[in-house]
């Protein structure tokens, strides 16, 4: 039976009509063999190890892979059978262009894994500079390079002169690198403030430190940084410009910050029981800082009122205005409750007779 198989198989394929099509099947199947052993075989091989670089390393390429060896099968097929012979060379080179695409494809997705997923781990447990927002944005400019490299080998494939173009695009690039040296200026900003550290995702910025234009950091680009205000609207801020401007950063050296309520009592009113009933209030802050100090300082003595400055530090700069609020209420109470008065701006008029 199996020799008769065998025959029938052997005249069919010295039949050149059906031959190719015999080809073809075959290297559908290798091509689904490899992606059967990937699913079923080197995924459990690598299910075992203590990583799983190598498991999503493998789902990653498993796809590409099994489509780039149908495409390099049906390439020889085409050209060992001298199929379409008048439009061999156009089959050929689309053939060809459509592997180097495949091959950048899976070149990408292997530095999708290696890059971003090793890189972070690694960097994470240095004291280097860069953080995985920096790692993403070498991702960009790699995966930039790559599909120009495969944009050239396209074109020389069919036949573009690659040098000449080359020479031009560099003559032109003088010319557009003046004319963009705005948007390189962003984007070298872009990197330089990512490198620094000067800001991260979800960090909450002061631009111009005015309090005027305040928000979270919602992406660090190459071009812009986007900021959402805290009246839900994105701001966005050529990177450059940032990265040349004075501003606040919330978080940093860390998430704590000190809040400041300035507030007012009469004249003739004792201050060494003012501060002490502020102090003792201000203890009650719910988001107190408790290793920091409370200060109630006597500032000046003004024309209607005796003003104090209230400082205290909350854990977390996202609840600054709550603190405020808190403080705020809690003095207010309490000045009242001890029958101190709260002056408002007046003048004292005197006549002479």
């Amino acid at each position: 039976m199996i020799a008769e198989i065998g025959t029938w198989f052997s005249q069919q394929y010295n039949n050149p009509a059906v031959k190719p099509i015999l080809e073809i099947a075959a290297v559908i199947i290798i091509a689904r063999v490899f992606l059967w052993l990937a699913q079923n075989i080197f995924l459990k091989l690598t299910s075992k190890t203590k990583t799983e670089v190598d498991d999503n390393l493998i789902k990653a390429i498993k796809n590409p892979l099994y489509f780039l060896i149908i495409l390099i099968g049906l390439k020889i097929i085409f050209n060992i059978n001298n199929l379409f012979p008048t439009h061999l060379v156009k089959i050929s080179n689309t053939f060809i262009s459509l592997i180097y695409v495949l091959l950048s494809i899976t070149l990408m997705r292997i530095l999708d894994v290696v890059l971003i997923q090793v890189g972070t781990k690694i960097l994470s447990k240095t004291k280097t500079g860069i953080n995985d927002h920096a790692i993403i944005m070498l991702h960009r400019f790699v995966s930039i390079t790559v599909w120009f490299l495969v944009l050239l080998l396209i074109l020389s494939q069919w036949g573009v002169a690659v040098g000449p173009l080359l020479a031009s695009l560099g003559v032109a690039g003088i010319a557009v690198a003046f004319a963009l040296q705005k948007t390189l200026s962003n984007i070298f900003g872009g990197i330089s403030l990512v490198i620094d550290k000067n800001i991260s995702v979800g960090d909450v910025i002061d631009i111009g430190s005015d309090g005027t234009q305040i928000g979270k950091v919602l992406d660090i680009g190459l071009r812009s940084t986007k900021i959402r205000t805290f009246d839900n609207e994105i701001l966005i801020v050529p990177s450059g410009t940032l990265a040349d401007s004075t501003f606040i950063n919330r978080a940093k050296p860390n998430r704590s910050i000190r809040v400041k309520i300035p507030f007012s009592v009469a004249y003739g009113s004792n201050i060494e029981n003012v501060k002490k009933i502020v102090y003792k209030e201000l203890t009650k802050i719910e988001d107190l800082k408790k290793d920091e100090e409370i200060l109630v300082r006597f500032l000046e003595m003004a024309n209607s009122s005796l003003n104090f400055t209230a400082f205290f530090y909350v854990n977390d700069y996202s609840n600054k205005f709550a603190a405020k609020d808190q403080a705020n209420t809690l003095i207010y109470n309490a000045l009242g409750k001890h029958k101190i008065t709260i002056p408002f701006p007046q003048m004292d008029v005197h006549l002479k007779r």
